[in-house]
């Protein structure tokens, strides 16, 4: 997702600055741009050069694994933050919207969205390619949708996996790339199951958005799973194309849902 960004960047002429974080930022998302590397912990520092640079928006993209306090190791600028926010018994959503509020009204920045600067990136209605959900699917979609909605109001997981009726597995802290691995360990015998992938209700769309991507495809296709239903308008789909190319060829289907 960062790289796709900095080429839809490049694309439209529009200056790019590329703050990446060790540990987490892939490298070739900094090549041919102009960036700057940081610990995680160092708000300071990374607040520092947004602003040397010149930066007036801000994309929230790409995988971070949240740390312990311990790992963070933060400055004096994340301290403050967590003093004033109280963010450590919140979940991920409600830590992104602390951080977003803190982007823009103490830091003067204007957080936006990934669908701000890509266009038709998020899934949309119905049956995306050749295969569609068969009954058995359906049963799985709706009771994974259900399952989801319960999760989400506490701010935990946006993704299960459910075969005939029985939850293999939520997502936690984990990811949908380690659930689907583990969920392989756990498929019964019989018809497939699925991926359901949703937003959290009321989630902040500006960072954290369910995504889906062609590893996404090859997990699934790995867990002997059917399809993947995500949330239409709410889910990233990486290079959507290949995707459903992919999906297709798998015998697999994607589909996106209405809003619970």
């Amino acid at each position: 997702m960062p790289r796709l960004l900095v080429e839809a960047c490049q694309e439209q002429d529009r200056a790019v600055f590329v703050l990446a974080f060790n540990g987490f930022t892939a490298p070739e998302t900094t090549q041919d741009v102009e960036h700057a590397w940081v610990r995680l912990g160092a708000a300071g520092t990374a607040l520092d050069r947004l602003h040397e640079a010149g930066v007036e928006e801000l994309v929230l993209a790409g995988p971070i694994r949240r740390p312990s306090l311990a790992d963070l190791r933060p400055d004096a600028r994340v301290i403050k933050f967590f003093a004033r926010a109280g963010v450590k018994a919140l979940g991920d959503d409600g830590l992104l919207r602390v951080v977003i509020r803190n982007l823009e009204e103490d830091e003067g920045f204007r957080v936006i969205a990934v669908e701000d600067v890509i266009s038709d990136i998020t899934a949309t209605r119905g049956v995306l390619g050749k295969h569609a959900p068969d009954e058995a699917a359906e049963q799985d979609i709706a009771r994974g949708v259900d399952v989801l909605q319960a999760l989400g109001a506490a701010d935990v997981g946006q993704a299960v996996v459910v075969q005939e009726g029985i939850v293999l597995g939520v997502e936690a802290v984990e990811g949908t790339d380690a659930l689907l691995a583990r969920c392989a360990e756990l498929r019964r015998e019989g018809v497939g199951g699925v991926l359901v992938k949703l937003s959290k209700p009321g989630q902040e769309r500006r960072a954290d958005l369910p995504t889906i991507g062609l590893d996404t495809v090859m997990r699934v296709r790995e867990a002997g799973l059917s399809g993947i239903a995500v949330e239409a308008g709410r889910t990233i789909i990486l290079t959507r194309s290949k995707v459903i190319e992919e999906m297709d060829a798998a015998g697999l289907f994607l589909i996106g849902l209405s809003a619970p």
